[in-house]
């Protein structure tokens, strides 16, 4: 089989991802363990006489060599701060390479679990590390990744689930009522905020996407998976940070901020948009389930995305969210 937009990754089968290291020089030995990703595919390969690398195949026709190329520019960056960061092996000067169709970048193999967001040390340490990683993105902005806005995480997300009929028929009225109220709280939002610096994020910064180890020189946090790197304001990179209550936010972030405040000033304006990237998020999350939902690995692992119930959820949730969107910003404590 062949990689079509419908099944983008049918044709990478074990012996062409073990040909596609080889290709570049290393000596892989037959070990393989499929990592969890549904964007991309992402498998940890053994190789002779080291320890093993994680290999990633980028979806096809999702992001431009250019772009892969900016991500990786911007992570090796940082790398050369000494941030955090896992960083794409350099090989022959190269950092993206391709073998039989499909593009692929070699890591570290990084281990490590889950951190604690809840408690304060973890929370300041995040915040730390968070305005170091801002410092470097608001060098020089991405001249080809997109910029999270309105447009491309709402407005696009919106119109492209109602042309292609993913909402059912039923409540297609509904939620494109709500969605469409919903696009004006954030509009209202981005008001509020007025003018805030955009910079290069990582875009994606949940518990998943951060490694933390316990003892030696490298323990702490450490960030993986730039693949969602974009322009925005730097607010998205601590909001996924907090949980719970209005005022248990209120209280995480005043830890974050302890700890941001100490290498780069953070701009409050930006509190007015925590709920509105929220909102954004859920919006461009459901039109990511339908845009990939020929892909097979999608119904397999998002069952419920094909049931009324899933719709009716978002309807309300859209609706808690534009009620959110119309209280104060956050307050920190």
């Amino acid at each position: 089989m062949t990689a079509t937009p419908a099944t983008p990754f049918s044709g990478l089968t074990p012996s062409l991802m073990l040909d596609a290291l080889e290709s570049i020089g290393m000596a892989p030995d037959g070990r393989l363990l499929a990592l969890n990703s549904y964007e991309n595919r992402v498998w940890q390969m053994g190789v002779e006489d080291g320890p093993p690398l994680v290999v990633k195949f980028y979806r096809p026709g999702r992001w431009s060599d250019a772009q892969i190329a900016e991500e990786h520019a911007f992570v090796l960056e940082m790398q050369a701060e000494e941030l955090p960061v896992v960083a794409p092996l350099v090989i022959d000067g190269c950092t993206l390479f391709a073998h039989a169709g499909f593009r692929f970048a070699v890591y570290p193999r990084q281990g490590g679990r889950a951190p604690e967001f809840c408690e304060p040390r973890i929370l300041e340490w995040m915040g730390r590390l968070m305005a170091r990683i801002h410092q470097v993105g608001e060098r020089t902005p991405f001249a080809v990744r997109e910029t999270l806005d309105c447009a491309s995480f709402g407005s696009e997300p919106r119109d492209w689930l109602l042309a292609h009929d993913s909402v059912p028929a039923d409540l297609a009225p509904i939620w494109r009522g709500v969605a469409d109220q919903a696009l004006d709280g954030i509009r209202h939002c981005y008001e509020r905020a007025g003018a805030v610096q955009l910079v290069r994020l990582h875009g994606d910064c949940h518990v998943g996407n951060v490694l933390w180890t316990e003892g030696g020189e490298m323990s702490g946090p450490h960030f993986v998976d730039f693949d969602d790197a974009r322009m925005g304001p730097a607010i998205q990179d601590l909001w996924m940070l907090l949980s719970g209550t209005a005022e248990d936010m209120g209280r995480q972030m005043g830890h974050v901020l302890a700890g941001y405040e100490i290498f780069r000033e953070f701009d409050d304006r930006e509190l007015h948009l925590i709920e509105a990237l929220r909102t954004l998020r859920l919006l461009h999350h459901s039109a990511w389930l339908a845009r990939r939902w020929d892909d097979p690995a999608f119904p397999a692992a998002f069952p419920w995305f094909a049931s009324h119930r899933y719709w009716e959820e978002r309807i309300l949730e859209l609706r808690e969210q534009i009620a959110a969107m119309q209280e104060s910003a956050l307050v920190v404590r």
